[in-house]
């Protein structure tokens, strides 16, 4: 059986690199490609496909709430996030909020290819620490072992991006959201993290391994 892919990332180099990895596959084949979060969803309605590559950072609407909006629309597709975190608590988030596996992309192409031949049967694609994660979570009792996992998953998005220095203004932009919303978002998880500026948000996102390594998404 034919497994039908549509590959999403914003950066076209990345979308050659995994054709390329793809299409040496036997039985994978592409059957579209996504540059961003609005695209991503017009595929999801316009093509039939198993398996979306999707990555976790891109223009528009990214990230946990895209990765909802295309389970909403087709609750049965399966999608491997391929994202430039290495840190678990981005993987943990993706697989709860629908995701089947998670992937850096660091990746060797053979793990590409087993991950998507793995959840495209309906199984799940992640590490053992992330399962740990997930199982622990789910027991009776369970507490946040860090201050962070207890942000929404629109205040980590925010976080993440004030992280790497853009502006309130530009958040809005880039989720749609107003500026007095995104700066809600911004009082609410400083509450949280217990911090009182940029520059402790800056620190505890490199304590905590949650900033990015400056290579891009």
């Amino acid at each position: 059986m034919t497994v039908r892919i549509l590959l999403a990332d914003d950066h076209a180099i990345v979308r050659e690199g995994l054709k390329r990895i793809v299409g040496d596959v036997a039985d994978f084949t592409v059957a579209g490609e996504a540059g961003d979060g609005t695209e991503v969803m017009q595929r999801v309605r316009e093509l039939e496909f198993d398996v979306l590559v999707l990555d976790l950072s891109m223009p528009g609407r990214s990230g946990m709430e895209l990765i909802k909006l295309v389970k909403a629309e087709k609750p049965k597709l399966r999608i491997l996030v391929l994202s430039m975190h290495q840190e678990m608590q981005y993987a943990v988030r993706a697989i709860k909020s629908g995701a089947s596996g998670y992937l850096t992309k660091e990746s060797a192409p053979a793990q590409l290819e087993q991950a998507i031949r793995k959840i495209a049967a309906g199984g799940a694609y992640i590490s053992a620490e992330v399962a740990e994660q997930l199982a622990l979570g789910a027991m009776p009792g369970a507490s946040a072992a860090a201050p962070h996992e207890t942000l929404s998953d629109r205040e980590f998005e925010v976080f993440r991006l004030l992280v790497t220095g853009v502006s309130v203004t530009d958040i809005a932009g880039q989720l749609h959201l107003s500026v007095k919303t995104v700066s809600t978002h911004k009082a609410n998880l400083m509450q949280k993290l217990g911090l009182a500026n940029q520059t402790e948000l800056v620190r505890y996102a490199i304590r905590h391994g949650l900033a990015d390594d400056g290579s891009g998404s």
